[in-house]
């Protein structure tokens, strides 16, 4: 199959929701504290707009099957890089899955990340989603810390 990567437009915010809806229910298995119904992690449309940031889609024969983008933001001042890329938003359709989709997103966002100058690269994954964790461990991230909680 013959994948066409593209960055998102205001156009593309229908099947965006929906993707966005998608990792939300996926990450209710993981995280007790989501709020019931329709909830959203990002402004999709301001990421759209936004120069520090790419949202990127595939396409499969005109039909959105993937997702992912990045943002440039500011580090903290003590880390050694002003700016890093962090990378959010990664969806690809059950139908398209194992199929290296993720890795090709990845990839074409770190050339983004890089055509920007930008080093540091982050992401946040669930510790007991194991697919998408081993899949960004197969591309090379590595885990640097655990967030720990306690829910009373």
């Amino acid at each position: 199959m013959s994948y066409r990567f593209r960055p998102a437009t205001l156009n593309d915010l229908p099947v965006l929701f929906t993707f966005e809806q998608g990792i939300v229910n996926t990450e209710r298995a993981f995280d007790v504290t989501l709020k019931d119904g329709e909830i959203h992690y990002y402004d999709l449309a301001k990421m759209i707009e936004n120069e520090s940031a790419r949202v990127l889609v595939v396409e499969a024969n005109g039909e959105i099957v993937a997702s992912g983008f990045v943002q440039i933001l500011e580090a903290e001042a003590f880390n050694k890089f002003d700016k890093y890329s962090s990378f959010r938003f990664m969806y690809v359709k059950e139908t398209h899955r194992n199929k290296g989709l993720n890795k090709m997103i990845l990839d074409r966002l770190i050339e983004w990340s890089d055509s920007k100058n930008i080093k540091e690269i982050k992401l946040n994954v669930y510790d007991e989603n194991i697919p998408a964790l081993n899949a960004y461990l197969k591309a090379g991230f590595k885990k640097t810390m655990v967030e720990m909680r306690l829910l009373r």
